[in-house]
């Protein structure tokens, strides 16, 4: 397995093409990816989009399917998808990953959550989308997720510049749509995991408050 350029990088992450038409997606920090992978395969299995994965030399590492396509962000900006589309696509993900059982928990009303979803985190394949980054995934209530979502859009589109707000709220507003809105429990709860995420800036947790007003705002307009 020889490592090439890296072709992208997150808050805690880089990942690195392989000579072989897979990815390596390794954690600075050493954080153990077994979990994540894990969950990864369990989708797959019950046919919820993700790239195929296998385990990587080191705890921290997992190899990937390298995904052709473009994230849902260079989408929006380059005109392949609308607003309005795009919105709907988050909340067929968020719906569709909701149906799966939980890998772990016997409690019915739990299921795998990504809690991290966003346009940055959807690649557009010629195969359909398909949702990458499931560092953050856990079992939980499933209008967390939703809430999570909308939450990471939100806080996104307060940071825009103006030219860019508009396209955004009309993003967020599909969503809401799509979703059938966000319970208030649920989304407290959202900003108060974002609010404890050590990779955010004081600034970026400044930014909730403003965020949860967008959300309630657009939800009622």
């Amino acid at each position: 397995m020889k490592i090439g350029e890296l072709v992208g990088a997150g808050r805690t992450a880089d990942v690195f093409a392989l000579d072989d038409g897979r990815v390596l997606r390794r954690y600075r920090g050493g954080d153990d990816a077994t979990g994540e992978g894990a969950v990864m395969a369990y989708l797959a299995e019950h046919g919820f989009p993700v790239p195929a994965v296998w385990p990587g030399t080191a705890a921290g590492e997992l190899v990937m399917q390298r995904l052709s396509g473009m994230t849902m962000v260079d989408a929006l900006i380059n005109g392949a998808v609308t607003a309005e589309r795009a919105g709907e696509i988050l909340a067929d993900l968020l719906r569709r990953l909701h149906e799966i059982p939980a890998r772990i928990s016997a409690d019915p009303g739990l299921r795998v959550l990504h809690l991290d979803l966003h346009p940055e985190n959807v690649m557009l394949t010629p195969q359909g989308p398909m949702v990458i980054d499931w560092g953050t995934t856990a079992e939980g209530p499933p209008g967390l997720d939703s809430a999570m979502a909308a939450l990471l859009l939100a806080q996104a589109i307060v940071a825009m510049p103006v030219e860019l707000a508009d396209a955004g709220r009309a993003v967020l507003s599909s969503l809401l749509r799509h979703l059938g809105g966000i319970e208030e429990v649920h989304l407290a709860e959202a900003r108060k995991r974002r609010a404890a995420n050590p990779t955010l800036s004081p600034e970026e947790i400044a930014m909730l408050d403003a965020a949860v007003a967008l959300i309630a705002e657009t939800a009622g307009s």
